[in-house]
């Protein structure tokens, strides 16, 4: 829909059936996918990629320059895909040339004042609860939760159905399945509510907590679990998505909880 309201910039790419409400500026390289929602005062810069029937609420800035002194204009991106939510003044920086992207994956909410740095990757399904705020070239997965008020450091990576509670501060990487809360930041349990949502069965759960028994309350650490874990417990996709996690997490993972 035109705008009389709006800035549009020309050579932007925007679907037909587009509602853009007053005081939006669109900027150049801009593509906007069909049924989309833009709130009004909206800022979308130059280099965002938006899908499908997204909704983006007003004072939202999408695609800013990174807040990185080494860059230097490079051409980089945002892209967010189909059916994701961006609420109110939420902040997306375009990537720089570690990655020349930040990607937001389909079927998320992004929920008011929350912030994505450069060059972070967020997957399918995932919520971030009110004023989140992910430093550069974070990581997570999909169906993953972070609570409000989280901050999470740079370069750290979240795990799939990972359920973080808010106003958690997060150094370590956080395998998936879990829940993680307390301060500092320590395994409370598995998200067996939110898997059960998701269709896990209760054999799958119990084989999941079986596997963070072993790598968090039986005093091994992290080398001896998981080769404890792959000699008595049977091959599964889950199984075998964890040992490759903690294997390859570059920042360590997050700690269990052991009260004084």
């Amino acid at each position: 829909m035109k705008q009389p309201l709006a800035y549009i910039h020309p050579d932007a790419k925007i679907a037909n059936n587009v509602v853009i409400e007053p005081f939006v500026t669109i900027d150049k390289n801009v593509t906007i996918g069909e049924g989309t929602w833009i709130g009004s005062s909206v800022s979308i810069m130059e280099g965002a990629r938006i899908g499908k029937n997204c909704r983006i609420f007003p004072g939202a800035v999408i695609s800013a320059i990174p807040q990185d002194l080494k860059f230097d204009g490079e051409k980089t991106f945002v892209e967010i895909g189909n059916n994701t939510t961006i609420r109110e003044c939420v902040t997306i920086n375009r990537g720089t040339t570690a990655s020349y992207k930040t990607i937001i994956g389909n079927d998320c909410l992004i929920m008011a004042y929350s912030h994505v740095a450069h060059d972070c990757i967020i997957g399918n399904h995932c919520i971030l609860a009110n004023s989140a705020n992910l430093a550069g070239h974070v990581v997570i997965d999909d169906w993953a939760i972070i609570g409000g008020l989280c901050a999470i450091h740079q370069f750290s990576h979240i795990g799939s159905h990972v359920m973080i509670a808010g106003g958690a501060l997060v150094r370590k990487d956080i395998p998936p399945y879990i829940k993680a809360a307390r301060e500092p930041l320590s395994f409370v349990g598995i998200n067996s509510i939110g898997m059960r949502r998701r269709g896990y069965t209760n054999e799958k759960i119990n084989e999941i907590q079986e596997i963070y028994r072993v790598l968090y309350l039986k005093g091994f650490n992290n080398t001896q679990a998981l080769e404890f874990v792959e000699a008595n417990m049977p091959a599964t996709k889950e199984r075998d998505e964890i040992i490759l996690f903690v294997k390859g997490s570059s920042r360590g993972i997050m700690k269990g909880y052991f009260p004084e």
